[in-house]
């Protein structure tokens, strides 16, 4: 059955990224990229991090998708010219795939089997947050907000 649903979630996952990167309607790329965010946390919950599979669903699907829907939809200025298929985008996505494919394969750590961790509690993890990695999470609240007050100022900008 894991292989099963691991391959599922490979094939959904793959094919909105590449839709992602091929589709011409800004709207339509918006919903296949919040689909393979969806098929990122999918992998999560199968490997049994469903802590991080939430924080991908909140984060990622809930409120990083949405945001780039709202704006794709707030500052559109002129109409979509449909022209063919997005081969660029295709080159793309096959040069970081083959590039990463080369890193996985060159990687000697492949034929080990992993010791099982200790589960890791949520208050485990909001410690790591605040004692070891706080300057991390404050450098993501800063681009965050720079990335919401740069949002902000598109709008703002075409109501004039």
């Amino acid at each position: 059955m894991n292989s099963a649903a691991f391959l599922v979630i490979a094939i959904v996952t793959l094919a909105a990224a590449l839709a992602a990167a091929t589709l011409r309607k800004l709207v339509h790329a918006a919903l296949c990229f919040a689909l393979a965010f969806a098929g990122v946390a999918a992998f999560y919950f199968l490997l049994g991090a469903e802590f991080v599979g939430l924080v991908q669903v909140f984060v990622y699907v809930g409120a990083v998708a949405v945001l780039i829907l709202f704006t794709i939809l707030l500052t559109r200025r002129e109409a979509e010219n449909e022209r063919g298929f997005a081969w660029s985008g295709v080159l793309v996505a096959l040069a970081i795939f083959a590039g990463l494919l080369w890193a996985i394969l060159r990687t000697g750590g492949l034929n080990r089997v992993a010791q099982p961790a200790a589960p890791l509690v949520v208050r485990q993890i909001g410690d790591a947050l605040m004692t070891t990695y706080i300057w991390p999470l404050q450098c993501v609240g800063l681009l965050l907000t720079a990335a919401l007050i740069g949002a902000l100022v598109l709008v703002l900008e075409e109501k004039r």
